[in-house]
């Protein structure tokens, strides 16, 4: 690969990394055509994006972006795939039911958030986060509930006070 090439990559996966809340770090190394097809697929499916790519260059893009992926440097070593996706806990699924078929993606690393997790024992961890989308809806639900709970007693105590009211002109005649 010619140095003029290897720069417009760096920069492109440069860019990608400055938008990018969620990059998933793999070693998908040893599977067959198969399998890598079919994990090239269950990517596409879920807009989960795939891409092998060199540790060196991976590492200057990282330099690069402006964001701290320090923490992540470590795991650049060997065959090396990321997956980068808008749904933080999307590749962790992915990995995980994708592993009852074929020994890999093993999960080198990953970055959520501004958060690292390194290590494939992190997987477990990385499937219960919850996404964006998810927290915002279980927010709302807990400020509804309060006053859900008001209009409901106001609505039953409407009609116990009609009950009393009831019974006591029932009562008088």
């Amino acid at each position: 690969m010619k140095k003029e090439d290897k720069t417009q990559l760096i920069e492109s996966m440069s860019e990608q990394l400055k938008d990018i809340s969620c990059l998933y770090i793999t070693d998908t190394s040893g599977l067959n055509v198969e399998k890598t097809n079919q994990l090239r697929r269950q990517c596409f499916r879920r807009d989960i994006k795939l891409m092998v790519v060199k540790n060196t260059l991976l590492k200057k893009a990282m330099e690069r972006s402006g964001r701290d992926f320090s923490n992540l440097y470590g795991v650049l070593v060997g065959p090396t795939a990321i997956m980068t996706s808008e749904v933080a806990n999307d590749p962790a699924k992915l990995i995980k039911e994708f592993r009852k078929s074929a020994p890999k993606p093993i999960l080198k690393g990953a970055y959520i958030e501004e958060m690292s997790y390194i290590g494939d024992n992190q997987i477990d961890f990385l499937i219960n986060i919850k996404s964006k989308n998810e927290l915002v809806g279980e927010l709302v639900a807990l400020l509804q509930s309060p006053i859900r709970n008001v209009i409901s007693g106001l609505q039953s105590g409407g009609s116990k006070i009609a009950g009393i009211l009831e019974t006591l002109s029932e009562k008088e005649s």
